[in-house]
């Protein structure tokens, strides 16, 4: 099915054009959560919590990436509707160019201030040693993941979704084999572990700027330009709300860990790493769900087609909000099998986890439609709403309830504190959804 941003979506064609996108970032998940596996597995507990305390940190660089490319790519399928479409192209070589520079900058910095950063997340003797060997080598690839986060957007708005999966499909064999080869076979532990992950940055970062250079069958072509600095504000204060998502998440697992460490000791932080892994999986598919809609948003904001922008939000809500409530019933069923991938060697581990995911489960009934809410705003160029709900549902709502929680039922309320931030995040949302309701005429 040739489906094009200018089409009217059923719900059958949303499905499709979306498909690839929900795959790519579920594939992405898998094959960081395989990196998990082998490290857990085949390295040990130690080395699997202190991966889990400095992968925030990593987060929050590549999180750049996912601004650039959400705020570049609305803004690039706005000028699409518009029919400025050399406008459209220079603006997507401009944000590849801004993410290639960022990425250099961020990755020498890093790379520099990566062990007092790792004292400052609480990490100490051997622990601190196994975060600064996995941090330098992983953010030695930083550009390359920064490229990867920017094209998976991009290929969506190229009316290409299938070629950003052929991408992730073949960037996560390599690192699922890699890491086979590297922890199992050379026993290269925990740095193995990251060479993998950064040579899978690698293909699906690197690969898609030579599809880009040739002559292609896309929307979008790379177009001799400079940096203007008004577009890259526009398009970076845009996609702020995916950089501040990133940042606040990365911050709120910081403090989600100390909490831990003080509650529970290292079984704490690894049972909270394993409910962010398979918490990777679960996400992923709001936010390829996000992904694929988002250029489609642009575009008919772009070309003033208010009937269209009505349809996909009150199809998107209800598909959000399905998709939440069958994830938290597998998420029940499941929570056993897949604590025991991880942590089955540990009959202590493995129960606080199975219990923590159970709880922590009843965050996806309405975090799809929270992920979707600022998604939306981002398409419709509004960065200030989207950065909005994303910054109040991640650092403040669940700062303040895993901070708070805790004090009234022990360790089960840093367990609780996602599905109760979600529920806060929810009626934002809904607020903002309101008040702008008569401005883009949605509704």
């Amino acid at each position: 099915m040739n489906i094009k941003l200018s089409d009217h979506f059923s719900y059958k064609k949303l499905a499709v054009f979306c498909m690839p996108p929900v795959f790519m970032m579920i594939f992405t998940s898998i094959y960081g959560v395989v990196d998990g596996f082998f490290i857990s597995n085949f390295v040990g507990k130690l080395p699997f919590a202190a991966v889990n305390l400095v992968m925030p940190f990593l987060m929050i660089l590549g999180g750049v990436g996912f601004m650039i490319g959400t705020g570049g790519s609305a803004l690039t399928a706005k000028y699409l509707g518009e029919g400025e479409k050399d406008k459209a192209n220079r603006c997507f070589t401009m944000m590849i160019l801004l993410t290639v520079i960022s990425g250099v900058v961020l990755s020498a910095l890093g790379m520099i201030f990566i062990r007092p950063i790792v004292s400052l997340l609480g990490a100490y003797g051997e622990m601190a040693n196994y975060c600064v060997t996995y941090g330098r080598v992983i953010m030695a690839f930083n550009t390359a993941f920064m490229l990867q986060n920017v094209f998976q957007t991009f290929f969506t708005t190229a009316e290409k979704p299938h070629l950003g999966l052929f991408f992730t499909l073949a960037a996560g064999f390599t690192n699922m084999a890699l890491d086979a080869l590297f922890i199992a076979v050379f026993d290269w532990g925990v740095a193995g572990a990251a060479l993998a992950t950064g040579i899978s940055q690698c293909v699906g970062g690197i690969l898609p700027v030579f599809y880009f250079c040739r002559p292609n069958g896309s929307l979008l072509k790379f177009r001799k330009t400079f940096i203007e600095g008004k577009t890259v504000l526009k398009a970076c204060f845009n996609g702020s709300s995916e950089l501040m998502s990133n940042i606040s998440g990365s911050l709120v697992g910081m403090l989600y860990n100390f909490q831990l460490i003080r509650l529970a000791g290292e079984n704490g932080v690894a049972a909270y790493g394993v409910l962010m892994y398979v918490q990777f999986i679960f996400i992923a598919v709001f936010i390829g769900y996000s992904i694929g809609t988002a250029p489609v948003i642009s575009y008919n904001f772009g070309a003033a087609n208010h009937t269209e922008l009505k349809n996909i939000l009150i199809k998107s809500l209800k598909i959000m909000l399905a998709t939440g409530i069958a994830m938290t019933a597998a998420s029940n069923l499941l929570s056993a099998p897949l604590a025991k991938i991880f942590v089955g060697y540990d009959a202590s581990l493995y129960e606080m986890t199975v219990h923590a995911f159970r709880i922590f489960s009843f965050a996806f009934i309405l975090q799809g439609i929270n992920i979707f809410t600022s998604s939306f705003f981002t398409a419709l160029n509004n960065g200030a709403v989207s950065a909005a709900v994303s910054f109040l549902r991640t650092l403040v709502f669940q700062s303040s309830c895993v901070m708070t929680l805790p004090l009234i039922s022990g360790l089960d309320g840093i367990w609780w504190a996602v599905a109760a931030a979600e529920v806060f995040a929810f009626l934002i949302s809904a607020v903002f959804l309101f008040v702008y309701r008569k401005r883009y005429r949605y509704i």
